[in-house]
């Protein structure tokens, strides 16, 4: 994304690469935000609702020594498991069901996409069960968009973060996804549809962070 600090009336071209994608530029940061929202919120919201409700013992014992290793950046540990009895999050979405099944294959999607293992990461993430939430079902969605980009499925990539987008319709997550998406587009060469996400962050987001740069990305897929 363009710095916040670049001059007044600097080129697009300077402001912002005319032949480099958001998504590829950005790899680590994008999928970052991504995980320490799911991270942040996970913990607090997710654990409860899917596996603490229930009260399966066995599962929440599994489940909270992989966000341990999660949260403390130890993808390995946390998807194949260790030497000490955890199983991984791979196992527990193979082995358990109902909640804590879908909660593990959030947790090795992520996983794998921050081990850059990107086809791996969609299938996890695919496999996910989306709830009915303004913030986790968003940013799990925004995650699976990015890991489609990754594997060049383009087209699902766009679909899936317009989706998140709408599906989060806050000023958070929804300019994100749509500019990422914008982006995509015009690595297609489809500047109109890309200009009309830009558009829509522009005249329903103008209280985001990412308003203040969106004249920039307007112009450059404006231009012909």
């Amino acid at each position: 994304m363009a710095n916040q600090n670049n001059q007044k009336g600097a080129p697009v071209e300077e402001t912002l690469s005319k032949n480099e994608a958001f998504f590829l530029k950005y790899q680590k940061q994008i999928i970052g935000a991504v995980v320490a929202l799911v991270v942040i919120v996970a913990g607090c919201i997710l654990y409860n609702n899917y596996v603490a409700a229930p009260n399966a013992e066995k599962a929440n014992t599994a489940l909270a020594k992989g966000q341990e290793y999660f949260a403390n950046e130890m993808y390995e540990q946390a998807l194949n498991g260790d030497s000490t009895g955890f199983i991984g999050f791979a196992k527990i979405a193979s082995e358990f069901g109902g909640d804590a099944a879908n909660l593990a294959n959030l947790y090795a999607g992520l996983c794998y996409a921050n081990l850059d293992k990107w086809q791996e990461a969609v299938n996890y993430l695919e496999k996910f069960d989306q709830k009915d939430d303004q913030m986790i079902s968003p940013a799990t969605l925004g995650a699976l968009g990015n890991a489609y980009a990754h594997v060049n499925q383009l087209d699902k990539a766009v679909a899936t973060l317009k989706k998140a987008a709408e599906k989060a319709d806050n000023n958070s997550l929804s300019p994100t996804f749509l500019i990422q998406a914008g982006e995509i587009l015009e690595s297609q060469n489809k500047k109109d549809e890309a200009l009309k996400l830009y558009q829509t962050v522009k005249d329903k987001y103008f209280n985001s962070m990412q308003y203040q740069n969106i004249d920039a990305y307007i112009e450059r897929a404006s231009a012909k």
